[in-house]
């Protein structure tokens, strides 16, 4: 990235209303948090997407979704879980064809857990990465069609090339890495995981998004950028050294606060 990059952000369709000059400003990118829970995907969403496109008329950013996640995991060793969790990926894939949305956020399935224990049950990493292909085989082939990547988010993980790992398996370009500086930052301070500028020098290639929170390194907190104390130099130095332009997502819990987190960095000389 030679030039300073252009935040995007997380939101909800009201948010979005909000916050609608300010995105088309730059034409920034944008995350669409209104498709996550069950009952909407399992519902008419339809209505939610017609309000999308209205908001987004004129937007030529890159637009995505965070896709479902609770009440799973990727790799749940139930195959009627894991059945679930493709139904519920292909709905929400459904969004993201209507919407033309480009990306879409999955949930990591590495945990502290994981972490300390699956070197010691040998073969077990690699039973992890099978359940994960099983639940996700027909949503890679499904984005690999509508031109959508699958981005996969740091949760719990404390090694980072975990992710690397799981994404090169499916030996395709609708595979990628997220990377939450919060939830990194979380697993550095409290499980010895290394500092957020090394998750993305570790994904390298592979990463094609990022949330961008900040964090005290004890708690999930998503606060608004500069109220934590990530060291935002080193994680945009590492963000410099890429070619992979990954969007680069402000997702903060105090939505009013996201113009203000983007103008914290910019101030900082690090984006716009």
């Amino acid at each position: 990235m030679a030039s300073l990059p252009v935040l995007g952000a997380a939101m909800t369709l009201d948010d979005l209303d909000r916050h609608r000059n300010w995105v088309f400003e730059h034409q920034r990118d944008l995350e669409l948090q209104s498709f996550v829970d069950a009952e909407v995907l399992a519902g008419d969403w339809r209505p939610l997407a017609e309000r999308a496109k209205r908001l987004l008329d004129g937007h030529t950013g890159r637009v995505g979704i965070h896709g479902p996640f609770w009440g799973f995991v990727i790799d749940s060793r139930d195959p009627d879980i894991r059945a679930v969790v493709a139904r519920r990926f292909d709905q929400a894939l459904d969004v993201c064809e209507t919407l033309g949305a480009t990306h879409m956020v999955v949930h990591s399935p590495f945990t502290t857990w994981s972490y300390n224990n699956l070197t010691s049950n040998p073969g077990e990493f690699e039973a992890v990465i099978e359940r994960c292909q099983q639940a996700m085989v027909s949503a890679v082939k499904r984005a690999e069609d509508i031109g959508c990547v699958l981005v996969i988010e740091n949760i719990e993980d404390r090694d980072p090339a975990h992710r690397g790992v799981l994404a090169d398996s499916f030996g395709s370009k609708a595979v990628a890495v997220s990377i939450d500086t919060g939830h990194a930052h979380y697993a550095h301070g409290s499980t010895g995981a290394p500092p957020v500028d090394y998750y993305v020098r570790i994904a390298g290639p592979r990463l094609q998004h990022v949330h961008l929170q900040d964090a005290d390194g004890y708690a999930d907190r998503h606060w608004s950028l500069g109220e934590g104390n990530i060291h935002w130099q080193s994680v945009f130095a590492a963000l410099a050294d890429l070619n992979s332009n990954p969007r680069l997502i402000i997702e903060i819990k105090d939505k009013s606060k996201i113009p203000a987190s983007a103008a914290y960095l910019a101030a900082l000389g690090l984006a716009l």
